[in-house]
């Protein structure tokens, strides 16, 4: 039996656009028996990360979402990200970064930098400029040293996904190990098989398998949906257009009204047709999901 997961990051309510990710992430697991987990991608905590979290738990139980075992902390996790990040410096791939915000915002602009890509502006500094950097006191991040070679992942929506892997962030200067890191550990430790996630994320996935691959770990099977926007065809964001489920049910709309809205949108229900989680099962194909983003009609979630 295979895993499928959400794992949301706590830094605001969930707006529809996460709310139709899970629910997708849900039926892809569910459709086929498989189990699936919730885990809250805290790695970033602020003072209000904890209830934000427990609200976008009790958000997803409110539109019908259940999943299995308890809800994994990424936060919890700190010990084995060091573990798995020795493992990389130990084996050699991996360098101190010093550069600054701006410095990597311009380098990443810059005529040589292919696609945007970090340079490698400290891939190859001399123990004698690093300590020089460090005694700046600039604090070091940590970059994973890849070779530059194109790499492909392949996604359920999208074929073969192919992509240069970048020089990426392992752990931040602030100590804190990145994203494209612990995703890839948890997602393993949990034995994840079947990542559901918006296709904003697609362009990280080559780089996701790249680790994976370094680290022995099975590649999980990805399926990037997509995004929810805005009337002026901009991403929700807390402050352009986003939409949550506490807005919605203090205008009047009940959860299952909101799980029906997003139903319809996935073409699976009609425009205000009553569709329980079983209906939805049991029409559930992933071949037949709309390929484009969700725009929304302000007529249709007006608070």
């Amino acid at each position: 039996m295979a895993i499928g997961r959400f794992a949301p990051t706590p830094s605001a309510d969930l707006h529809l656009g996460n709310l139709r990710t899970g629910l997708l992430a849900w039926l892809f697991a569910r459709s086929t028996g498989d189990r699936f987990v919730l885990r809250v991608e805290d790695l970033e905590t602020r003072p209000s990360s904890a209830a934000v979290a427990a609200r976008q738990v009790a958000d997803l139980a409110a539109i019908g979402l259940d999943w299995d075992g308890p809800v994994l902390h990424q936060s919890t996790r700190r010990a084995r990200h060091e573990e798995v990040l020795a493992q990389l410096v130990d084996a050699g791939l991996t360098y101190p970064c010093y550069c600054t915000r701006r410095e990597i915002r311009e380098a990443a602009s810059a005529p040589h930098a292919p696609n945007g890509a970090y340079p490698g502006t400290c891939r190859d500094l001399s123990d004698a400029e690093r300590a020089a950097r460090a005694a700046e006191g600039r604090p070091a991040a940590l970059r994973l040293r890849s070779d530059g070679r194109p790499v492909t992942a392949h996604d359920r929506l999208h074929g073969e996904v192919t992509g240069v892997v970048d020089d990426i962030v392992l752990r931040r200067n602030d100590g804190v190990p990145a994203y494209h890191l612990a995703v890839v550990v948890d997602d393993h430790d949990q034995g994840v098989q079947e990542v559901v996630r918006g296709d904003d994320l697609l362009a990280a996935t080559p780089s996701q398998a790249h680790l994976c691959d370094l680290l022995g770990f099975e590649r999980p099977v990805w399926a990037h949906v997509p995004l929810v926007l805005g009337p002026d065809g901009a991403r929700l964001a807390k402050r352009h257009g986003d939409v949550t489920l506490a807005q919605l049910t203090a205008a009047g709309r009940t959860p299952d009204e909101v799980r029906s809205l997003l139903a319809a949108s996935l073409g699976l229900a009609e425009a205000g047709e009553p569709v329980g989680l079983d209906d939805l099962l049991a029409r559930f194909d992933p071949a037949a999901l709309p390929r484009e983003p969700w725009v929304l009609d302000p007529a249709h979630v007006a608070v």
